[in-house]
């Protein structure tokens, strides 16, 4: 674990295992504490790095002498995130690594891999939407408010089936669904609060699309069949919006990859190829 500095944020990341090198970047408003159990996994197969984006974790807000910087008057877009992430990459000394990105990351991976081309070798992209003509995932920044007329809307975007009857027959499912929920009830700072609302905004104004010819790196993208936050039309626009692109639909939701038993093996055997 350790920290460096970017664009006036002090950067909190963790980098451990072993393998090739891999840049994870993680969904909205997780964490590296939030994602652990996931990226255990990853550690298994690779040399892992992974940071706590701007506003979010243990990297917080701007750190501009000794007081945060709290503007309300911010703006964040997905570049900024990819020059993050870049920064990160250059501070480990990586030329080049492999990339994957899960939902929110899955967009910042994007951005990254059309920016900066030569320095991604394979990417893999889970559960995530291009923007514009490819399709976009749904507006979180308005999940709050379309709640008090849907209450089971949140249950729903996760993955089409869960209704209140099939979480109590499928208690796998159930416990995924308690776990998300502990997360998302978890009291938050008021820096939280604003680093989570800047990344939705900047999540909501995300659009690839007419760039992504510019990838040039063979790339995985995977959707959840049952997925309504990143619906299956996005992952495969993707797919055929990117040359040398391959294109797989899981047994799942939104968190596919912790329902389908095949959906991680398969991610780390493309991103394991030469």
């Amino acid at each position: 674990m350790g920290t460096f500095r970017h664009d006036s944020f002090d950067f909190f990341y963790d980098r451990s295992g072993d393998g090739r090198r891999l840049l994870f970047c993680n969904g909205s408003g997780a964490s590296v504490a939030s994602s652990l159990p996931l990226l255990k996994v990853f550690r298994r197969h690779f040399d892992l790095a992974v940071h706590d984006q701007r506003g979010l974790g243990q990297t917080g807000l701007r750190n501009e002498g000794r007081s945060l910087h709290r503007s309300t008057e911010e703006h964040w877009t997905m570049a900024d995130y990819a020059g993050d992430a870049l920064a990160f990459a250059d501070h480990l000394g990586w030329d080049t690594f492999r990339l994957v990105g899960v939902s929110f990351g899955g967009m910042v991976a994007q951005e990254l891999a059309v920016t900066a081309p030569e320095r991604v070798e394979r990417m893999a992209l889970l559960c995530t939407s291009s923007g514009g003509v490819g399709g976009s995932s749904f507006p979180l920044n308005e999940l709050a408010a379309r709640l008090a007329d849907d209450p089971s809307l949140a249950l729903t975007l996760t993955d089409s089936r869960f209704t209140p009857a099939w979480l109590a027959e499928h208690p796998t499912d159930a416990a995924l669904v308690d776990s998300r929920h502990a997360g998302a009830i978890r009291t938050r700072t008021a820096d939280e609060v604003l680093g989570e609302r800047l990344q939705l905004e900047a999540r909501s104004r995300h659009d690839v699309w007419d760039r992504l010819g510019a990838i040039s790196c063979p790339t995985f993208v995977a959707s959840g069949r049952y997925d309504l936050t990143a619906p299956v039309a996005n992952g495969e626009a993707i797919a055929l919006a990117i040359p040398n692109a391959q294109f797989r639909v899981y047994e799942g939701g939104h968190p596919f990859f912790a329902q389908d038993p095949s959906a991680l093996s398969e991610t780390f055997e493309f991103l394991n190829n030469e």
